[in-house]
């Protein structure tokens, strides 16, 4: 979790970066947006993966899923960092909606990443002893 989170926080520094280079009208370094694309894969990549372990092993403990709100939480910030990735692929000058679609599912995602952070301490607390 704690990796997904720092592309999380690598994620918003570049995005701001990008941002503010457009904004500006400044020229933005060539290999931001080929950075920016590499942390939102590796997120991807990650959260896939965190919701697979969380499904094995609470299969594996409990026999059965769906015993706290972390299940739900996570199903949100695995949509939303879809919904995220998706909408980034589609950003060009004909399609600005995708580019507010992407900022607003990441100022969600932080939300999401809040509630899944809480409830996953609560499904941890279950496995300790």
């Amino acid at each position: 979790m704690g990796l997904s989170l720092l592309a999380y926080l690598l994620l918003t520094v570049t995005g701001w970066w990008m941002f503010r280079a457009r904004t500006n009208f400044h020229l933005q370094p060539s290999w931001l947006r080929l950075l920016h694309y590499s942390i939102g894969g590796s997120m991807v990549l990650l959260v896939l993966l965190l919701l697979a372990i969380g499904i094995v092993g609470t299969l594996g403990h409990f026999g059965s899923l769906g015993h706290s709100q972390h299940l739900t939480a996570g199903l949100i910030v695995v949509a939303l960092t879809l919904i995220s990735a998706g909408s980034a692929t589609l950003i060009s000058p004909k399609r600005a909606w995708a580019r507010s679609l992407h900022v607003g599912a990441n100022v969600v995602l932080f939300l999401g990443f809040l509630w899944v952070s809480l409830t996953g301490w609560v499904v941890v607390q279950k496995y300790l002893p």
